[in-house]
């Protein structure tokens, strides 16, 4: 059966996180320099200075943190400085750091000036931090040797590195941990444009001819991140190959993306059937997060981190004290009438 066919991969296809099958897909499509990279100008702009500054002093860069939805190049970012500075890149994550002994085996086995990127670093419990914050700042290594009155604490020196932080969640990050980066970058969601010239890239590098209203389209309903963009590409020209001979016609993609069920503004069934809950369930809201999750069986961190961020930049929901609220907006996108507000009686 073809991928674009398999069960519950319409559900899966607009979620900004990496599915493991995608890892190696990732790969072949990430750019390895810093001039490839397409979007986040004023990021790259001061990445460039930042780097550069660092190669010149023949110095290991300062930390850094990335934070913002996933999906849109934090990953890649932490790549792309190792290659520019031309040294290795360790990459692990907050949740596989469970004891200090992790951690001292990955610090140890760096040389100097490596990218040590640790992604999801908000989940990294309160311990492995203590341990950090003589790393980053000290290069330093403590180790507590023995149990009770006869233990005793050994200094390990460090060669200089660059610890990498990837967060989506900048508020759950303790203040010490946040405050020994040296530089902190936000992501934000691309432009159309953005995600046109980046869907080509990745064309040109899978092999496929694909028209610059083909890009366009996909780019359209690729809710603002590149991740979700090469998806989607894979899928419609998965569909090509099957029902069009291999060729990617702005016909073609409009049928595959229908199949998939993932409308012009970028909302697939699920965005869907979460605004027509609240609508049809709750008056138009507004509606506690655990209930609505409850309501539409989904997880309120799937909510809250996959769904929401794209329909409050849409303008289609509000979150207010009370809870989610469908906007007018809403009820025009899925051609409703309006609820009569108390100010219209007026």
């Amino acid at each position: 059966m073809p991928d674009f066919l398999e069960a519950g991969t319409a559900e899966k296809l607009l979620e900004p996180q990496a599915a493991v099958e995608e890892k190696t897909f990732d790969l072949t499509l990430r750019p390895k320099r810093l001039a490839e990279f397409v979007g986040q100008e004023k990021l790259r702009e001061n990445m460039d200075i930042f780097i550069e500054a660092a190669r010149l002093r023949g110095e290991p860069l300062e930390h850094v943190l990335f934070y913002g939805p996933p999906g849109l190049g934090k990953t890649t970012l932490a790549h792309i400085v190792a290659e520019e500075l031309g040294v290795n890149c360790r990459v692990t994550s907050g949740p596989a750091l469970e004891r200090v002994g992790d951690i001292a085996s990955i610090l140890t086995n760096l040389e100097r000036g490596d990218v040590l990127f640790v992604d999801e670093i908000h989940r990294m419990n309160r311990v492995i931090e203590e341990v950090l914050y003589p790393a980053m700042e000290d290069y330093a290594l403590d180790i507590v040797i023995g149990k009770g009155p006869s233990a005793r604490t050994v200094r390990l020196d460090l060669p200089r590195f660059t610890l990498i932080g990837a967060t989506t969640r900048l508020s759950l990050i303790s203040s010490p941990l946040r405050d020994r980066f040296g530089a902190t970058y936000h992501l934000d969601y691309y432009s159309g444009p953005e995600l046109a010239a980046i869907i080509r890239r990745s064309a040109t590098i899978l092999g496929a001819e694909i028209p610059p209203e083909v890009a366009e389209l996909i780019a359209a309903r690729s809710r603002g991140t590149p991740r979700i963009a090469n998806r989607l590409l894979r899928r419609v020209r998965d569909f090509a190959t099957v029902r069009n001979g291999g060729r990617l016609d702005r016909s073609t993609a409009e049928e595959a993306l229908r199949m998939m069920e993932i409308d012009p503004h970028g909302l697939d069934a699920t965005d869907r059937r979460l605004l027509e809950t609240i609508i049809h369930k709750f008056s138009g809201g507004p509606v506690g997060i655990q209930t609505l999750a409850a309501a539409v069986s989904e997880e309120t961190e799937t909510i809250e981190l996959v769904q929401e961020p794209f329909l409050l930049q849409l303008g289609l929901l509000q979150r207010t004290p009370r809870g989610r609220l469908a906007t007018d907006l809403a009820y025009d996108h899925l051609r409703l009438p309006r609820p009569k507000r108390d100010a219209d009686a007026d």
